[in-house]
């Protein structure tokens, strides 16, 4: 399994001039993420895996509402039955990390990423860094630049 210490590696390799941030205690929701760091649970963003019509890819959102499927399959012209939530076993394999600590990139097997819009109502968000322990305070402006992201959602 990766660690943020393989996330910081990569952060250094790729010049993401992101900051992970260390000893807020466990952050496995983004409740409690949100209150270790005395942000807006808004700015936290979560990074889900998805199987999309068979393929991998990695939904980035923010907040604690749920991913919206229709724009994804929207997205895709599929189904929202083909939209599905992958397992966390299969997080784990494709990215590396754990459930609850995956990074927006860095993962062990690169997937494509899908960026919901409301996430770029923020400047400064902060996602998972490896575990949950660690968090990673970037700019979204830093997020694009490191995903190459595909925006869905409301414009």
């Amino acid at each position: 399994m990766l660690t943020p210490a393989d996330l910081a590696v990569y952060l250094d390799a790729h010049r993401v001039p992101a900051e992970l941030i260390t000893g807020i205690g466990e952050t496995p929701t983004v409740s409690a993420a949100a209150a270790a760091l005395g942000v807006s649970t808004e700015q936290i963003i979560k990074t889900l895996l998805f199987d999309i019509a068979g393929q991998p890819y990695a939904v980035i959102t923010n907040g604690t509402a749920p991913v919206p499927v229709r724009p994804l399959a929207d997205l895709f012209a599929v189904g929202k039955r083909q939209v599905k939530l992958m397992k966390a076993e299969e997080v784990i394999a494709i990215t590396g990390y754990p459930a609850g600590g995956v990074p927006p990139f860095g993962h062990r097997t690169p997937v494509p990423v899908l960026l919901d819009r409301a996430v770029l109502a923020w400047d400064v968000i902060y996602g998972g860094g490896g575990d949950d322990r660690t968090m990673m305070k970037l700019t979204t402006a830093e997020l694009l630049a490191a995903t190459n992201a595909k925006l869905f959602g409301a414009d």
